[in-house]
């Protein structure tokens, strides 16, 4: 076995697992609002102003990365905060991980209810060479993950079990004037939202924001919610898991602003808005809104 093959072959739903509980215990050492806010007065590899909270979460992470290299394994990491790191020189290059140790900062910085780590590993650079995705919601305390071809799982709890397998065959819901029943927004700044508010108001019936990317495309796998737009280009680290997560759950991913709908580069650029939805129809039309 080569070292690609292991690096792409290994446990990385233990691995994931193994560093959310290092980083649970990390937020019980620091529960306040005014401990979680300390800022380390650097910028991480996306652009924002980089915690202490989210520098502890991505040395865990790293760990975790490192005890998997000596065990064989090559691959380059991505994170938000450190930008690209190579593990290896034999086959790194073929073995991508993405990394956004804490997607949704400022509502972990204020204890809200959903931030979480986000996981993919791909044998490609763009969201469709995407083979393991993971996301653990720290404030629902859920946790999902899917593997490319096989479908997604969800599960609950502090300890959660083998979880459920999401129904790939749900399609969306709509109120009665043929809108979208729930809809997902991120990016959700108020200035892009009075922009493009009359275009959403067109397709979606309510929105809800829930402060990060990766779990809003966790609800639209679950059906939760029909569907998810983002209101500007996202970076790559922050939708790479839950896309595939979407994906193997029965729904649609595209990022319009990309020549493939799934050619969104795995790296900390904003290179497209994000949409998915449980029905072609919606994907279509969401697609369209900031279009």
């Amino acid at each position: 076995m080569t070292a690609t093959d292991t690096a792409l072959a290994a446990d990385w739903l233990g691995l994931c697992r193994r560093a959310v509980g290092r980083i649970e215990r990390l937020f019980a050492r620091t529960p306040g609002i005014e401990e979680r806010a300390e800022e380390t007065g650097t910028r991480g590899a996306g652009g924002d102003d980089t915690l202490v909270l989210d520098r502890s979460a991505e040395r865990v992470v790293f760990d975790e990365l490192d005890r998997l290299h000596a065990s064989g394994a090559c691959f380059t990491a991505l994170s938000e905060e450190r930008g690209e790191a190579r593990f290896g020189a034999d086959g790194a290059d073929a073995t991508r991980i993405v990394i956004d140790p804490i997607d949704g900062s400022l509502n972990a910085k204020r204890d809200g209810a959903h931030y979480a780590l986000s996981v993919a590993v791909a044998d490609g650079t763009t969201m469709a060479d995407v083979r393991f995705a993971f996301v653990h919601d720290f404030g629902a305390r859920e946790q999902w993950w899917a593997r490319s071809g096989e479908g997604a799982w969800r599960a609950r709890g502090e300890r959660p079990p083998d979880g459920e397998r999401l129904d790939p065959t749900r399609t969306d819901r709509r109120s009665r004037s043929g809108r979208l029943e729930v809809v997902g927004i991120e990016s959700a700044d108020p200035r892009w939202l009075r922009e493009q508010a009359d275009e959403l108001a067109d397709v979606a019936h309510r929105l809800r924001a829930l402060g990060t990317i990766a779990v809003s495309l966790c609800a639209v796998a679950a059906a939760r919610h029909d569907g998810l737009v983002t209101l500007r280009r996202a970076r790559g680290v922050d939708s790479a898991a839950g896309q595939l997560i979407v994906r193997e759950a029965g729904g649609l991913v595209s990022f319009p602003d990309c020549a493939d709908p799934l050619g969104a580069p795995l790296d900390a650029t904003p290179a497209s808005r994000v949409v998915a939805a449980r029905s072609e129809r919606g994907l279509r039309e969401l697609e369209r809104v900031g279009a």
